[in-house]
């Protein structure tokens, strides 16, 4: 009896055949036959036959090349090392800041509703400082990066790699101190549109800016890092710019004042109730990474967490 075969069901060889050959997969032998089907139907005209060929043969090529694209443009070690510092790192620092910042949507919409219009600007400003501060303290994790993942039992393969990742994310910090509180200044005006366009507008410029770093500087995962960064700081930059020099926001923003540093422990009781929240909702994903990279094959555990 031929050992693919056992009491007459089929199972799959788990050997080359003797011939040299490799058996192709259900799904292949499948999308071959219906190649074969629409090529030899010669009652159907050329370019229509041409048409569902060319549909066949791409959901195939798909299927066979876009899993060695994505191995071959980031690397197993590479995704699993950005997926790691990228959630089991920063989404600390992105929930705490933007918990603390959504504070000022509740004092800005106040002051807004009030006609308190110049006080949304010292809101603006007390939380920037504020978030700069927390800042400073967040990067003191992002810098030992490395021996708190060793600490909790990541590999230290995949440890060196995140935190090579994250250095490049310490910038990303302090855009986040500004760029949270600008948000909901600008949403308690009802002005989301620019906000819109801005972010927009970067996404294309940090497709090419990435493209640059990875692959023609050969920057790796520090380039990739240091481009988030940067797309982050032209977000905040031209938020800014759009503040400063619109009509809509001439009542609300009156220029910097020493006000912003006054009042700061009650903002920072409202702003660490609101933090809070918002942490204990990002917090579970962020678990779930730290424990899969305590899997018995973390590179896999985390490609697949990070695509997923």
């Amino acid at each position: 009896m031929d050992s693919s075969q056992y009491d007459g069901v089929y199972q799959p060889l788990l050997y080359p055949p003797a011939d040299g050959t490799v058996p192709l997969s259900p799904s292949t032998e499948s999308s071959n036959g219906e190649l074969e089907r629409v090529l030899s139907d010669v009652e159907t005209p050329f370019f229509h036959r041409l048409r569902e060929a060319t549909m066949i043969e791409s959901k195939l090529l798909f299927k066979l090349a876009a899993p060695a694209v994505i191995v071959y443009m980031i690397g197993n070690l590479e995704l699993a090392a950005a997926s790691l510092g990228n959630t089991g790192i920063q989404i600390s620092a992105y929930g705490l800041m933007l918990g603390m910042g959504s504070a000022v949507e509740t004092l800005c919409g106040q002051a807004f509703g009030g006609r308190k219009y110049e006080m949304l600007g010292i809101y603006l400003q007390r939380s920037t400082v504020l978030l700069t501060l927390t800042g400073l303290l967040l990067t003191l994790i992002y810098v030992f990066s490395k021996p708190i993942l060793l600490f909790l039992g990541e590999s230290p393969e995949i440890a060196s790699a995140a935190s090579i990742f994250v250095y490049g994310l310490i910038p990303q910090i302090f855009a986040y101190a500004v760029n949270f509180p600008i948000q909901k200044f600008l949403q308690a005006q009802s002005i989301v549109a620019p906000s819109a366009y801005i972010s927009t507008a970067t996404l294309f410029v940090h497709l090419l800016l990435s493209w640059l770093a990875v692959y023609k500087l050969g920057m790796g995962l520090l380039g990739a890092s240091l481009v988030l960064s940067l797309s982050w700081w032209i977000i905040v930059v031209a938020q800014f710019v759009y503040i400063v020099t619109s009509e809509r926001c001439r009542q609300t923003w009156r220029g910097f004042s020493v006000q912003a540093f006054s009042g700061l422990p009650s903002f920072f009781k409202l702003s660490a109730a609101s933090a809070v929240m918002l942490c204990l909702e990002t917090w579970y994903f962020q678990i779930l990474v730290l424990l899969a990279g305590l899997l018995e094959n973390p590179e896999l555990a985390l490609d697949s967490l990070s695509i997923w």
